[in-house]
């Protein structure tokens, strides 16, 4: 009993070290190119989504498609720094990482699954909600993300909120306003990190 509350004690106190460090798995180049696959997906959405608003399916599979190779990027980068750095001290930051952005992340898909399947009506709202969602979860991971971090964060909530305000109806579904919020959100996610952490240690 003693030695599981010795255990419990210093996996508690790599956690409170964590939170005190910047988690350095994420890097520019992946947030630009997770902003590259925006760009591409509002490009195949004009051959293959002509009509959104009557036919959401062929919208919901090619931005599904980008945000699943967004993440599929996010961890194989993830997992491949933690294996060649070894550190017991990052594989904590990037579980804390992980806990902040995954609810809003499965609330997205969650929302998404039910407005589909029973509110059809209301699928247009979809992007805006999408993009607040995960202005969210940049917030949550505003301790051990880079402080600039709070910028595209902020970004994307004005998007979110602009998108549900401004780009109503079918016009809430044209590729120019995905490539607004989550094509640029991604740059500047890209921007902040590089010239917060990356060009700093370079």
């Amino acid at each position: 009993m003693e030695l599981h509350d010795a255990l419990t004690q210093i996996s508690d106190i790599r956690r409170h070290m964590a939170r005190g460090h910047v988690f350095r798995g994420y890097r520019a180049a992946t947030a630009a190119l997770s902003g590259v696959l925006a760009l591409l997906a509002a490009w195949v959405q004009r051959t293959w989504a002509p009509d959104p608003f009557h036919d959401v399916v062929p919208y919901l599979t090619i931005w599904g498609s980008a945000a699943f190779g967004s993440l599929l990027i996010v961890g194989i980068e993830i997992a491949t720094r933690q294996l060649r750095s070894g550190s017991v001290l990052q594989r904590e930051l990037s579980l804390a990482t992980i806990e902040c952005l995954t609810p809003s992340l499965v609330a997205g898909a969650l929302l998404t699954f039910a407005l589909a399947a029973y509110a059809r009506s209301g699928m247009w709202l979809l992007p805006g909600l999408w993009s607040i969602l995960f202005s969210l979860g940049l917030f949550a991971c505003r301790r051990v993300m880079p402080a600039g971090i709070l910028i595209p964060a902020g970004y994307y909530l004005l998007a979110g909120l602009l998108s549900i305000t401004v780009a109503q109806g079918a016009s809430a579904f044209s590729p120019w306003s995905m490539v607004w919020t989550f094509g640029v959100g991604q740059f500047l996610t890209a921007g902040v990190l590089f010239f917060s952490q990356e060009r700093r240690h370079g």
